[in-house]
This record gives C-alpha cells, sequence and structure tokens, in this order.
C-alpha cells in the first residue's frame, strides 16, 4: 500500500524523466505568463477614466485606426491564456503517471 503513495525513487529513469519534463514544463509556464503579462500591459484600457469627461475630438479614423492592432493583443492574449492552461493541466498530469 506504500508503495503506492510514494514517488518514484531518485534513481529510476521514471523520475529523471518526470525532473526532466517538469523542468522544461515549468520554464514553458514561466515564459508564458511573462508573454502573458507584457501582451496585456500592451493592451488599452476599455475605460476612458478622466478622458471620459472632456469632449474628445476623435475623427471616425482616428478612433478606428487601432482596431486591427487591438484585436490581434486579444487574440494572441487568448491564446497565450490557453497555453498555460495547456501547460498547467500537462504538468500535472505528468506528476500524476510518475507516481
Amino acid at each position: 500500500m506504500s508503495a503506492f503513495l510514494l514517488a518514484a525513487t531518485f534513481d529510476s529513469t521514471e523520475f529523471l524523466v518526470y525532473r526532466i519534463l517538469s523542468i522544461i514544463g515549468l520554464v514553458l509556464v514561466f515564459l508564458t505568463a511573462l508573454v502573458t503579462i507584457i501582451i496585456v500591459l500592451f493592451q488599452k484600457s476599455n475605460s476612458d477614466g478622466i478622458q471620459g469627461i472632456t469632449a474628445s475630438s476623435e475623427t471616425f479614423f482616428g478612433k478606428n485606426k487601432g482596431q486591427s492592432i487591438e484585436a490581434k493583443l486579444k487574440k494572441w492574449t487568448w491564446i497565450c491564456l490557453g497555453v498555460l492552461a495547456f501547460l498547467s493541466i500537462a504538468i500535472y498530469i505528468v506528476g500524476i503517471i510518475v507516481q
């Protein structure tokens, strides 16, 4: 019974593969999270803040000029969050398989 509760021994190849996969996975999670943070910081805020009080004289073209860039940033944010979720679940599953 206690053999099922213990992880693989330190000298086994399963443990070595687990350690390598977990280190690679954690590095990928860290990099994906960092890229996601940077992409979110580049996105424009939805609220106008104090600019909503003052009258703004933006034209239609000036207002919609950056829509394609904002749409791409939003798309890449969702992609990065999906990759982050997938990597987190994969690391968890690898940990369960090794035990």
